[in-house]
């Protein structure tokens, strides 16, 4: 009897001293911060990107939604420690056009894997295209990670058929492991279940060194510094897109500037889209600082040069969108009423210029109307305001005549949105890709030269900006 109940006890003890470290293994390879990326061929290829706890195999398993995930072949990457956890990377890059797929991240050895995620890729012959854009949920806390996240939601529902989606960046404030597994804890439901377009803000990216590339797969472009983000492009439907990275300033390197020139003139799409975070044009209370002056002297006259039609940009946490402009001046395009998609819809015919849009914030940090920015920002505005009662997101449909944008803003109180702006674009010429372009160097010992002469140039540009301000205010 004495040797039966010793006997109990041990088994007893063996069990508490087991258990606790068996739940802690299960716990260390837990998955966390899933995304799928833009890497690559946006029709073939993808970027996936996760964290565990401790070390954990970094393996994806990717097929056709409704066939047998677990049969899916094992595609393995790579991983190393940041921010005290392990980022695993992974790149599929053997999927099929136009086609639905689910995935799952993890570890085979040891069965630890994420929730299913769904993501789809476009077609090469369809011309079409539909996203939501979205700027600076800059949250620190919970709170107003899931009032961003709620605004977020609202655009799923308002676009269920969107194909991806793009956000300008400050995805965080301060960039701590807290408020990384707050933003991707609350925005699963986006980030986990279509393609994540990235866009590097300063929030991840000034003093925060490597962390954005470490929280994204993003096929960075060869060569290029990823200290404070990364600049890449993809095409989408008859779309192409340069993401550009804003905080490789003062000024912006001759390496990014040459790649943008190489990678637009290379196109044939008939949309040019480009992505930043600080604004070109912005009724926000950045846009009189020498970076975003600097950054203006600099880009718009490439901007211009490449005949952009659209930027997208955020940073300013108000809500400004711009008639097309050139040379910073007005351009004056016809306009045509039509049905499109089943609504009435009035679209600018083949305008000469870009339009600059910020569309405002999905998070609660917003700013006001900046009365005192620089000319010619409020002359060229078509609509500039706050948005102080809620989060904004935007949507875009689009295909090789047509571009259609509209933003709405969710009211914080009662979740209901409101259409605050619309605009649509119509194109009946094409441009085709600039044949007789020759490549510019784009590594960074190549165009050190080049940099040390723009950086004097743009100094003295900058300064010459504020003696016009100035007078201008006299």
């Amino acid at each position: 009897m004495k040797k039966s109940f010793v006997r109990i006890i041990s088994i007893i003890l063996v069990l508490c001293m087991t258990l606790p470290i068996m739940a802690s293994a299960s716990v260390a390879g837990e998955v966390s911060r899933v995304s799928v990326t833009i890497n690559g061929d946006s029709a073939t290829s993808r970027g996936f990107c996760w964290y565990t706890d401790e070390t954990a195999g970094t393996d994806v398993q990717v097929a056709v939604a409704g066939a047998d995930l677990t049969k899916a072949e094992i595609v393995s990457g790579v991983s190393h420690k940041a921010m005290d956890k392990y980022v695993h990377k992974a790149v599929v890059d053997t999927l099929k056009p136009n086609t639905k797929y689910q995935y799952r991240v993890g570890d085979s050895k040891t069965g630890v894997w994420s929730d299913v995620g769904y993501f789809t890729t476009p077609s090469k012959s369809k011309d079409d295209a539909n996203f939501i854009v979205y700027a600076d949920v800059q949250a620190s806390n919970e709170e107003n990670f899931q009032a961003a996240a709620k605004v977020l939601q609202v655009a799923v529902d308002t676009m269920p058929n969107y194909e991806f989606a793009i956000g300008l960046g400050d995805f965080v404030n301060d960039c701590t492991n807290e408020e990384w597994d707050s933003y991707f804890r609350n925005f699963s439901f986006m980030n986990m279940n279509t393609t994540i377009v990235p866009v590097a803000g300063n929030h991840e990216g000034n003093l925060q060194w490597f962390k954005f590339n470490n929280m994204f797969n993003i096929g960075a472009v060869e060569d290029s510094a990823t200290i404070t983000g990364c600049y890449y492009s993809f095409d989408w439907g008859d779309a192409h897109f340069a993401v550009l990275n804003t905080n490789d300033m003062y000024p912006m390197s001759a390496s990014q500037i040459n790649w943008l020139k190489n990678d637009m003139n290379a196109s044939d799409a008939q949309w040019k889209i480009v992505l930043m975070h600080r604004a070109l044009y912005s009724a926000g209370k950045n846009i009189n600082k020498p970076d975003t002056v600097i950054m203006r002297n600099l880009l718009l006259p490439v901007i211009d040069e490449l005949g952009i039609d659209v930027v997208f940009a955020g940073h300013d946490h108000m809500y400004m969108r711009t008639e097309p402009v050139k040379g910073e001046k007005v351009q004056t395009a016809q306009t045509v009423t039509e049905i499109w998609n089943g609504e009435s819809t009035t679209f600018a015919v083949n305008p000469d210029g870009t339009t600059h849009i910020l569309p405002s914030t999905a998070g609660t940090k917003r700013y006001g109307v900046n009365e005192e920015a620089m000319p010619p920002i409020l002359e060229s505005s078509a609509i500039a305001r706050d948005t102080k009662d809620g989060g904004v997101f935007a949507t875009v449909s689009l295909d090789s005549n047509h571009f259609v944008y509209k933003a709405y803003m969710v009211n914080d109180e009662t979740g209901e949105k409101t259409l605050i702006d619309t605009y649509a674009i119509k194109k009946t010429d094409r441009e085709p890709a600039n044949d007789d372009y020759v490549d510019l160097p784009t590594d960074i010992g190549s165009t050190a030269g080049q940099h040390g002469i723009t950086f004097v140039v743009e100094i003295l540009k900058m300064l010459v900006s504020y003696i016009k301000l100035l007078f201008s205010v006299i």
